[in-house]
């Protein structure tokens, strides 16, 4: 028999998994063949044959998404309110602002769905040495069922100030943490090496990005993390992380003195996987209030509200909900985030930036 199950790792590509020959004992559901994974467009193989393994609940989400951690690498957390926070992306837009920066994000994506995305950021950056370099700290934790990975990457940036628009190029460097628990899996055979000590590792991350930005518009191309890891364990060997490039670009278009238009685009790329695209419209008035509407690959879609508080205080909020195509319209996702932006050198400007 095929027995289907929603897409529950979806981050830059999103995979159904199908399992055959499924048949039902006191302990649950097992199988005894191998695990297919299927993305939109294509079938990959499987990765290795599974032989017979049981679950504690039936087909349970989180069982899904370790099967998929273990045969595919890892995906980069999504970020919706990438233009409130670039430097989650983008290592050149450290104190591309000419300010001081902070701020903190949480998002948790597909409430209610079992293993969920949860995703916290904190970071800050500012302009340094008469607003000609930047310096940048990012830290993060990302939570897919018992996957957990934690990074802390400082970044540096040289700018370059052209006629009327600021040229800069960044680099960071950290560490990436990788810890597979395994918990939620009760094993028939509990001497499987595949379940027995779970997984975990440290590796370095190098990033390189580039960002020209002037009052009217923002670019970035960037690939925060250039070095691809492969991960052993027992005697298993796979892909912990492949490289991601991004595409950003937003432009402000001004319809009077109280609203300016401020449409965007982001574009994900990763090998072995369809290209991700958000494309997003926002309004913003009197450059304190700002609402906008985005999708994500025409299968989510989104709603964006962000305050300025006292010219300082940012507060921004996202709502979004899958289609059918996704996981379907009942697990919503919400991401919050909080920041702070100074005046902190004589150097620092004091005027608002729309990037």
């Amino acid at each position: 028999m095929l027995l289907p199950a929603k897409e529950p790792y979806g981050r830059a590509h999103i995979y159904k998994i199908f399992i055959k020959s499924t048949k039902k004992t006191q302990h649950g559901f097992g199988t005894e063949t191998e695990v297919y994974f299927f993305s939109h467009h294509y079938v990959i193989p499987p990765h290795r044959y599974f032989g017979e393994i049981w679950f504690m609940k039936p087909l349970t989400t989180i069982a899904c998404l370790l099967l998929a951690t273990l045969s595919f690498a890892q995906q980069d957390p999504l970020y919706s309110q990438y233009l409130f926070n670039p430097l989650v992306l983008n290592p050149a837009y450290a104190g591309l602002n000419n300010n001081f920066n902070a701020s903190v994000g949480y998002r948790t994506q597909w409430m209610g769905l079992e293993g969920q995305p949860q995703t916290i950021n904190a970071s800050l950056h500012s302009s340094l040495v008469q607003n000609k370099v930047g310096l940048g700290l990012l830290v993060s934790n990302d939570r897919i069922g018992s996957l957990n990975t934690t990074e802390i990457n400082t970044s540096f940036a040289y700018k370059l100030q052209l006629e009327k628009t600021t040229l800069s190029f960044g680099m960071q460097a950290g560490v990436q943490n990788f810890n597979n628990s395994m918990k939620g899996i009760n094993p028939y055979d509990p001497s499987d090496d595949l379940f027995l000590n779970g997984e975990q590792g440290t590796r370095i991350n190098l990033g390189a990005g580039l960002a020209l930005k002037s009052e009217n518009y923002f670019i970035g191309l960037s690939v925060p993390r250039l070095l691809p890891t492969t991960f052993k364990s027992g005697n298993q060997e796979f892909d912990l992380y492949n490289q991601h490039l991004y595409l950003m670009g937003a432009y402000v278009h001004y319809l009077n003195e109280h609203i300016r238009l401020k449409p965007a685009v982001l574009l994900r790329g990763v090998k072995g996987a369809p290209a991700s695209v958000d494309v997003a419209m926002n309004v913003n008035f009197n450059a304190i209030h700002t609402a906008g509407i985005f999708t994500r690959n025409f299968n989510t879609y989104g709603v964006l509200l962000q305050t300025l508080l006292k010219e300082q205080y940012r507060f921004g909020y996202v709502f979004e909900i899958p289609t059918n195509k996704s996981v379907g319209t009942q697990f919503t996702t919400h991401e919050i985030m909080l920041g702070i932006q100074l005046s902190a050198f004589d150097f620092h400007e004091r005027s608002l930036s729309n990037f």
